[in-house]
């Protein structure tokens, strides 16, 4: 009889084995989006192309600067946004494999001992209206068999989670390496603009005393020494001023390396001309493959399309098996003999009949955060053309702007230098020498906000870019969380 029963089970569970290639729900397609064939702002302005076309690897290394790489790789060892972000990631992989247990049967197994008193007259043994014991031993086991694909796509929206989850991680990785690169080189703009700054306070005092010698000399008026004097002061208010801002750069890259305020300090730098390094734009196209937050977006809608199968799965019934051993006695020396086996076998199927609208709401539910998720990735490819449009449209401007920039400090140079000599000579008035004066610091000024605001372009249009991430590296994301080997550009491990 044990064995008939066993091989009814046996044939039960390969006929629900067969049954089990069944999946219900919408297969995942990648939703459609335009990518235009051509960057607009490219028109008319010549992009370097290195060979490989594409930027690799450590994309901070481009611009050359030591202190800035050696700042670039703490991101990953300090920073406690990335270690949120790595967390959550090996968060997300732990629940595909909570999803996957499901493929399993659950088998449990116990032991107890029991004494149980029965009232005088029940039952015939001699030790009716005494106590009796009994020693258990069993084992039970349950399978839920995997007939419409719920566990399946359970685990195939677990996957494209933690697929989401790892591109988040680099998404916040190069947020942060783009962050710090954007305020190191607006501190070494601010430590350039302090240069420029100290160097004019020191000629605006030999201009003083020049005035000074002047007016004792009776060809200057006293008018002029104090303006001479007023242009000094303010220019010497300013550069001091220059050092609000220089520390609150400071303190926000001590944050993003992950280091306290108080400890962090970066050494006196000023931004040079420089030759700022070409950037590989690639074709709009390839944007879809190179940034994380779009390759996030795409992931959660995969994850949101499998969401839809498990909900439509709750219209079908479900079928458990079951089975039951042991042994058990009601002596100590009889429990583990094989007479005191016992054992049970079974299988049953439900269907819910009413449950008030329920999984057609769910599954309502689940379409609609479909829709919602494809939306949300649309608009991030938007976004992301956007963004390197802008910085296109930034680099190109600025560039032009810059050589006319370039102009006018030599320009106002010249002019001070005329002015002065004309103001020695007595042709002019201290007036046409403050205006010069003036002039000159200023368009010097505007010729390091420029360059500032270039380096800045160029760390966001890399940025925009990807930074040299490709969604290729998703798929181990997708595999066995302990063969996973996801790697940011710097070369680090997201393994503990």
């Amino acid at each position: 009889m044990m064995r008939l029963s066993g091989y009814i089970l046996i044939t039960i569970a390969v006929m629900l084995l067969l049954l089990s290639a069944c999946t219900v729900g919408p297969d995942y397609v990648k939703p459609t989006t335009e990518a235009p064939a051509a960057y607009k702002e490219l028109e008319g302005w010549k992009v370097g192309r290195p060979a490989d076309e594409l930027i690799k690897g450590p994309w901070w290394e481009i611009f050359g600067d030591p202190k800035l790489n050696a700042l670039e790789e703490q991101v990953d060892i300090s920073n406690q946004n990335v270690a949120t972000a790595e967390a959550q990631f090996r968060q997300a992989r732990a629940l595909v494999e909570v999803a996957r247990s499901g493929y399993y049967p659950t088998v449990t197994a116990g032991a107890s001992v029991t004494r149980s008193r029965l009232p005088a007259g029940v039952g015939s043994s001699a030790s009716s209206g005494g106590t009796s014991p009994a020693y258990q031993l069993t084992g039970d086991a349950s399978w839920e068999p995997d007939l419409w694909g719920k566990v399946r796509r359970t685990v195939e929206a677990g996957e494209a989670s933690a697929q989401a989850s790892a591109a988040d991680l680099e998404a916040i990785r190069l947020s942060s390496r783009a962050a710090l690169a954007q305020d190191y080189f607006q501190l070494r703009a601010l430590d350039a603009q302090k240069e420029l700054l100290d160097k004019t306070v020191i000629a605006f005092q030999k201009t003083l005393e020049l005035t000074k010698y002047r007016y004792a000399s009776g060809v200057a008026s006293q008018a002029d020494v104090l303006q001479a004097e007023t242009q000094l002061k303010a220019t010497t208010a300013q550069a001091i001023d220059v050092g609000v801002q220089r520390s609150q750069l400071e303190h926000a890259i001590a944050v993003l390396v992950g280091k306290p305020a108080s400890v962090f300090s970066i050494p006196f730098s000023p931004l040079s001309d420089t030759v700022l390094p070409a950037i590989p734009v690639g074709v709009p196209s390839e944007l879809l493959e190179r940034r994380p937050d779009i390759s996030a977006a795409e992931r959660l809608v995969a994850a949101a399309n499998a969401q839809i199968g498990v909900a439509v799965s709750a219209y079908y019934p479900t079928i458990t098996l079951s089975a039951s051993a042991g042994l058990e006695a009601s002596h100590l020396s009889k429990w583990l003999a094989w007479p005191s086996r016992f054992w049970s076998v079974g299988a049953a199927i439900a269907e819910t009949i009413f449950e008030g609208g329920l999984r057609k709401a769910q599954t309502e539910q689940a379409r609609a955060a479909y829709d919602a998720t494809v939306a949300s990735y649309r608009q991030t490819v938007l976004s992301a053309f956007q963004d390197v449009e802008d910085n296109l449209a930034a680099l190109r401007i600025l560039e032009e702007e810059a050589r006319v920039q370039d102009d006018a400090v030599k320009a106002s140079q010249q002019s001070l230098m005329v002015t002065l000599n004309q103001y020695k000579s007595g042709i002019v008035s201290y007036l046409n020498v403050l205006v010069a004066q003036t002039a000159e610091l200023s368009n010097q000024e505007t010729a390091i906000n420029i360059l500032g605001r270039r380096m800045t372009s160029e760390v966001l249009l890399i940025k925009a870019l990807g930074g040299g991430w490709d969604a290729s590296s998703l798929r181990a994301a997708g595999s066995d969380y302990h063969s996973v080997q996801a790697k940011s550009e710097g070369g680090e491990n997201l393994q503990p």
